[in-house]
């Protein structure tokens, strides 16, 4: 298994806890996830996610554009509209359940 670095932040602050980990295996997509943890500090879940979400795709479109790979603003939007087809119609069969 190949896992990713931790950021430094993540690794000094005391109060940092993991929200999402994602892994490609046996030709899917497999999350772990922490829900719930937003909603008991009075901020709705579906908000919350929304940000996360947001932020995740402006980091992989910075990476992208620092890779010379493509413009930030073209790869964001890009990101944002295969997402919003995904949702839309999805590729593949989706399927998980909460384990706590």
């Amino acid at each position: 298994m190949k896992e990713l670095t931790i950021p430094p932040a993540a690794q000094t602050d005391d109060e940092s806890w993991e929200l999402l980990r994602a892994w490609v295996a046996d030709k899917g997509l497999h999350c772990s996830l922490t829900v719930g943890v937003y909603e008991a500090e009075g901020i709705p879940e579906e908000q919350a996610w929304g940000t996360i979400l947001a932020e995740a795709a402006r980091h992989i479109a910075d990476g992208l554009s620092s890779l010379g790979l493509r413009d930030s603003g073209t790869a964001l939007s890009e990101i944002r509209r295969n997402f919003e087809a995904e949702l839309d119609k999805p590729t593949s069969k989706w399927s998980g359940s909460l384990v706590q």
